[in-house]
């Protein structure tokens, strides 16, 4: 049954904390509203200003869970994976529900947690399987409720799991592959990479948005930096990691700055549409979960795709 109690985004009508929402238009408003509600997006508050210890502490658990995933207890991984998945899921809900999608979150963040398991434990056609199996599981359970917003509650459904679910799952599928520990560490370092020389070159000369209506913060300078830095990353990670060509490492770094960059553009446009400026709140200093997996998520796929590639040709 739909979650009466309103999303954490509609609680006040100003940007604040991480998690909060912009004021949402009113009916009949929506031409006269409209110049207002951008700007009001337009000035939110950047994640520069929130608390770096917290966040660099997060940050140092995360990467040490995850290098206890990939080097010493696998296990460590898919549990991993399966928690971002399901939370991620979890999010993605809660935040349609700012725009009236109600999507069934329990069958939903069951379906979105196994698919990372399945793979990780009987690789693509256990990940398929789940993919069946958990879309199947949420649209019999929306049949056996509300007739009202169905549609859109299955489609809602479908969309979280495949960005959050699937892709996620993608990782495993790398990690499953021949020196897959070392392979799935280069596609995290190169997107985290990304994200931090962008951000640092960003900050510092950052005059020219790249896509003013979906991200204004994001310029081509800071992309200009994000290519750079993940050159460098790629080539070491290649040379020193991986025993590949240095020419594959830097081409690795092109291909997923490229996606994670368009993993971030999709998450904000999603944001910019429901009229919040973080998915959660469940990490300090970083905003939610989708927040910080968000380039992850479309890197993974490029990743594993030229992965392949490279094995095939060699």
């Amino acid at each position: 049954m739909p979650d009466p109690r309103p999303p954490h985004q509609e609680l006040k009508a100003s940007p604040g904390p991480a998690g909060e929402a912009f004021p949402s238009r009113a009916p009949g408003t929506r031409d006269a509203a409209a110049g207002h509600h951008r700007e009001r997006r337009h000035t939110a508050p950047s994640r520069a200003g929130r608390n770096l210890p917290a966040a660099v502490g997060v940050a140092v658990v995360l990467i040490g869970t995850l290098l206890v995933g990939l080097f010493v207890q696998p296990a460590v991984l898919a549990l991993l994976a399966g928690t971002a998945a399901g939370i991620g899921v979890w999010e993605v809900g809660r935040s349609l529900r700012y725009r009236g999608i109600s999507i069934p979150r329990v069958p939903a963040v069951t379906a979105g947690v196994l698919m990372p398991l399945a793979a990780f434990a009987g690789g693509g056609e256990a990940l398929m399987m789940a993919v069946v199996v958990g879309l199947t599981l949420v649209i019999v359970w929306r049949a056996l409720g509300e007739r009202d917003g169905m549609i859109l509650s299955i489609m809602g459904s479908v969309f979280a799991l495949v960005w959050v679910g699937f892709l996620l799952s993608i990782a495993l599928l790398l990690y499953h592959t021949d020196g897959g520990a070392l392979k799935v560490l280069t596609v995290i370092l190169l997107a985290i990479g990304s994200d931090t020389c962008g951000y640092a070159v960003g900050v510092v000369w950052g005059r020219h948005p790249m896509a003013p209506r979906i991200s204004p913060k994001k310029s081509w300078e800071g992309f200009a930096g994000s290519l750079g830095g993940s050159v460098v990353i790629g080539i070491l990670c290649a040379v020193l990691l991986l025993d590949h060509a240095w020419w594959e490492g830097a081409l690795l770094a092109v291909a997923l700055v490229l996606a994670a960059t368009l993993g971030d553009f999709s998450e904000s446009m999603v944001k910019r549409e429901l009229g919040i400026k973080d998915m959660g709140t469940l990490l300090p200093g970083h905003g939610g979960v989708m927040d910080r997996i968000d380039s992850i998520l479309f890197a993974v796929p490029a990743g594993y795709l030229l992965f392949e590639l490279f094995a095939a040709s060699a």
